[in-house]
C-alpha cells in the first residue's frame, strides 16, 4: 500500500497499525513523492491525506487517475462537510474518511476496498506460485507454503518488482518499515529461509542474488 500523509504522528499511527495486520506500506510525505512512487510501483491501495504541502491530496488523486492507475484510493481529511466529501469522491477517490477515526473502522474500509479490486490486483502469480494478497497466503499448485509474516512480505515485494534488483536497504525499508544497522544480515536470513520453503515445494531458483547489490525475481 501507499500512504501519502505529511503529519508524522498520523502517518506513524496508520503505518504501524497496517504493518501489524501484515500489510507492507510505502510512505510519502507529499504529492511529489507520491507521484514518484506510483510511477514505480503497483499498489493494492493508496491512502491520501487531502491537506498536503504543495499539491493537495485532491489534485494528487486526479493526477494518479490521469496516469491510468486503477488502484483503490481512500481519502483522509479533517474536513467533514458534504461538499468536501463530494469533491473527494469526484476527484477519483473510492472512499472518504474524516479524522479522527476509529482504527477498527479504518481497517474495515481498507478490507472492503481491497475486496473490490479485480483478481489481477488481489492475486499475484509466477509460474506455479500463487499469492493471495487478501488472505496473505502463498500456494504452489494449490498447496499452501506456510510463511512467516516477513517472509511473505519479502516475497510479495520481490514479486511486485519483478525484473528489478532490490537492495537489502530497500527491502529493510519496505518490509520492516524502520531503520536497521546497515550491516545487519536479517534480510539474508529471511531470504535463506524463504528459499528453503519454496525449494521444498519445488520452486527452485526463484529469488536470484545479485552480487554486491541485492535480490531480484526475473520477469
Amino acid at each position: 500500500m501507499l500512504l501519502v500523509e505529511d503529519e508524522k504522528g498520523v502517518a506513524n499511527f496508520i503505518k504501524k497499525g497496517l504493518e501489524e495486520e501484515h500489510y507492507t506500506i510505502d510512505h510519502a510525505v507529499d504529492a511529489e513523492d507520491g507521484i514518484s512512487l506510483v510511477s514505480m510501483n503497483q499498489y493494492d491501495l493508496i491512502i491520501i491525506d487531502i491537506m498536503l504541502p504543495g499539491m493537495s491530496g485532491l489534485d494528487l488523486c486526479r493526477e494518479i487517475r490521469k496516469k491510468g492507475v486503477q488502484s483503490p484510493i481512500l481519502m483522509l481529511t479533517a474536513r467533514d462537510t458534504i461538499n468536501d466529501k463530494v469533491m473527494g469522491l469526484d476527484s477519483g477517490a473510492d472512499d472518504y474518511m474524516t479524522k479522527p477515526f476509529a482504527f477498527e473502522e479504518f481497517l474495515a474500509r481498507v478490507r472492503a476496498l481491497l475486496r473490490r479490486k479485480q483478481d489481477k490486483l488481489t492475486e499475484l502469480t509466477h509460474g506455479d506460485l500463487k499469492i493471495d494478497t487478501l488472505a496473505h497466503r502463498a500456494f504452489v499448485n494449490d498447496k499452501e507454503v506456510v510463511l512467516r509474516p516477513k517472509e511473505y512480505a519479502i516475497l510479495v515485494y520481490l514479486l511486485r518488482n519483478r525484473g528489478r534488483v532490490l537492495s537489502r536497504t530497500k527491502i529493510l525499508e519496505n518490509v520492516w518499515g524502520y531503520d536497521f544497522n546497515p550491516n545487519t544480515n536479517i534480510v539474508d536470513v529471511h531470504i535463506k529461509s524463504l528459499r528453503e520453503k519454496l525449494c521444498e515445494s519445488n520452486i527452485l531458483h526463484l529469488i536470484r542474488s545479485v552480487r554486491g547489490v541485492g535480490y531480484m525475481i526475473d520477469q
